[in-house]
């Protein structure tokens, strides 16, 4: 007899291939084997019948096993296609909508109009502001400097004023329940006090930096920094909830000075002259407000700082900015671009 013969079926074809192995992976042949009298080999009937036989046999193998193994080729749908035609399972059509809104970009955009102009001092840093009881009410930063101040809006004159410790950079500010609640920056402590007298009645702790404080009538409102606001029970002071405020899918960060306006929270963009508005709920931007060229060139010395702090008064639907060391204030309306 001969030696062995290696013989690899693919289809209906047979390639004699003696001593090597067939370069496919068949798994129903991957080695066949034949044992043929050289006496027999090539040219018989039976042979050939016996290898038309077992081409066919191994062929169909294959192909079950290649249905089994191989991944099919789909055709796939354009995006846009699949996007009409497929809505997703785990979206309503309205949050689709506003998902489509926000990626797009279509967030409004509002520039402004002064209506009025405040005198305001020099020497603050202001890094909190509010409206209260008819009154300004500031929060001013700087090591050695910071401060807590009533000023009366027309005059700018500042009616009281309790000084923060040397050793804190005061920051964001906000008044709840007959309450003040101050931020400091980098000490993770802020200051509780009375309303009416700016007596300190006590003190809380909370982790990372402080920046923007407002609240929304119940909870207490907190950024440091980053695109995280903090949700802080006024009681216990301590977080409810957060959320992550996001632009375009982006996280948008540097959130300073709070203001809670009409069911919307506004923040100062650090070291721009934007305000952002978004949603409390979501952390959706809702809009942009440009306020480039607020203060007149004229007005800038060397140490004018950026624009920081927005002061709402909810009685008559009326909007404050400022900036930090900035002489003036300014009541703006806000128009859409």
């Amino acid at each position: 007899m001969k030696p062995a013969q290696v013989f690899c079926l693919s289809g209906l074809l047979i390639f004699p291939a003696p001593l090597r192995q067939c370069g496919q992976t068949h798994e129903g042949c991957r080695l066949i084997e034949l044992l043929i009298p050289s006496e027999d080999y090539p040219g018989t009937t039976m042979n050939k019948i016996i290898f038309l036989l077992l081409a066919l046999f191994l062929s169909a193998c294959e192909d079950t096993a290649t249905s089994n193994s191989s991944p099919k080729t789909v055709p796939t749908r354009s995006a846009s296609a699949t996007a009409q035609n497929v809505p997703s399972p785990s979206a309503t059509t309205s949050e689709q909508s506003l998902a489509a809104v926000s990626d797009s970009g279509v967030v409004p955009t509002f520039k402004y109009e002064v209506v009025a102009t405040y005198p305001h001092a020099r020497d603050a840093f202001t890094q909190g502001l509010i409206f209260q009881d008819g009154q300004l009410w500031e929060s001013t930063g700087q090591y050695g400097e910071s401060s807590l101040r009533k000023v009366d809006l027309k005059t700018g004159k500042v009616l009281r004023k309790v000084d923060v410790p040397d050793e804190f950079f005061a920051e964001g500010m906000t008044a709840l329940n007959g309450k003040v609640y101050q931020l400091t920056w980098q000490e993770r402590k802020g200051f509780i006090y009375d309303a009416d007298s700016f007596k300190q009645l006590g003190e809380f702790a909370y982790q990372g930096q402080g920046w923007g404080l407002t609240h929304d009538g119940q909870m207490l409102i907190m950024s440091d920094g980053t695109n995280q606001l903090r949700f802080l029970d006024p009681n216990t002071l301590q977080v409810t909830r957060t959320i992550a405020i996001m632009d375009n899918g982006e996280p948008l960060s540097q959130l300073n000075e709070l203001e809670y306006v009409k069911g919307e929270i506004y923040a100062n963009i650090w070291q721009t002259d934007k305000i952002v508005k978004f949603s409390p709920q979501t952390g959706k931007v809702l809009g942009w407000i440009d306020l480039t060229g607020l203060l007149p060139t004229r007005d800038y010395t060397p140490e004018t700082d950026v624009l920081n702090g927005i002061a709402y008064d909810a009685n008559t639907d009326r909007l404050f900015v400022t900036g930090k060391l900035w002489p003036r204030l300014f009541e703006i309306r806000l128009v859409k671009k």
